[in-house]
């Protein structure tokens, strides 16, 4: 009974700790948006019409995550996994959180890619109503679309020697950053979000949304461009914002849609 409560303790503050940093994030994402209408991306589309339904699909979302993050923290605590996790100090965070960040981006690509298989497609389609993204909308799927792409937050605590802090920070980073990343405003445009660069800014996801085909990767560009599935113009599309400082209308960045 006392484990049932410690994993119940567990999930409930870490669902707490999940809805407040969405919300947090969420609110300090618009109010700045606000200030910098020249920032949008989708100039023609309001994605905020949507932002209610979308709170209330993220908060269920967020609770199966939490589920899946509970369930593997709480079987890490008991000894349940295949390793013993590592002491915790200055390198084993460092090193364990820089290989957990390369392996959530492989999983979340090849889930994403899944996904958008006809088979699977029915479980991610809600979270592609979001034609234009909001701050809102990154959590904003159905519960199968969160079990296949948060799933390694269950996996990585069983079959890796990773200390928790490590873990928790990797979910923090990839909750603000995919907030940012689904924003719809551009502020991080440059030099270090295109190519020779493997990282990305809010632009990358953003055509994903509106033009679907292209750009499924999460935290860096690598599998894209090595699958073949990078937007053919979104170095040229980064490149144009550093020259002139302004973000291509939505409808400029349009290629033939893949067969």
């Amino acid at each position: 009974m006392s484990m049932i409560f410690e994993f119940i303790s567990i999930f409930v503050i870490l669902f707490a700790i999940s809805l407040i940093v969405y919300f947090v994030t969420g609110l300090l994402l618009v109010s700045v948006s606000k200030h910098y209408p020249d920032c949008r991306i989708q100039k023609n589309r309001d994605g905020m019409k949507r932002a209610r339904l979308e709170i209330y699909s993220s908060i269920k979302a967020l609770g199966v995550s939490a589920i899946l993050f509970s369930t593997g923290f709480f079987f890490q605590l008991q000894g349940w996994v295949l390793f013993e996790p590592l002491p915790l100090n200055w390198w084993s965070f460092a090193f364990s959180f820089f290989v957990i960040f390369i392996l959530f981006d492989a999983w979340f690509y090849w889930g994403h890619r899944l996904l958008h298989l006809k088979t699977f497609y029915r479980w991610h389609k809600p979270h592609h109503s979001s034609i234009a993204p909001t701050a809102w909308s990154n959590d904003s799927s159905a519960v199968m679309d969160t079990v296949i792409e948060h799933g390694f937050y269950f996996v990585v605590w069983v079959l890796l020697p990773v200390p928790a802090l490590a873990v928790f920070a990797l979910r923090l980073f990839d909750q603000v950053s995919g907030m940012i990343g689904h924003s719809g405003f551009e502020y991080f445009a440059g030099r270090g979000s295109r190519k020779p660069s493997p990282f990305i800014c809010t632009i990358f996801h953003d055509l994903h949304h509106s033009q679907f085909h292209y750009n499924f990767g999460n935290f860096m560009s690598l599998w894209d461009r090595w699958m073949g599935t990078m937007h053919p113009n979104y170095d040229a599309i980064v490149r144009k914002i550093e020259t002139t400082g302004e973000i291509p209308d939505e409808k400029s960045t349009r290629v033939n849609v893949k067969s």
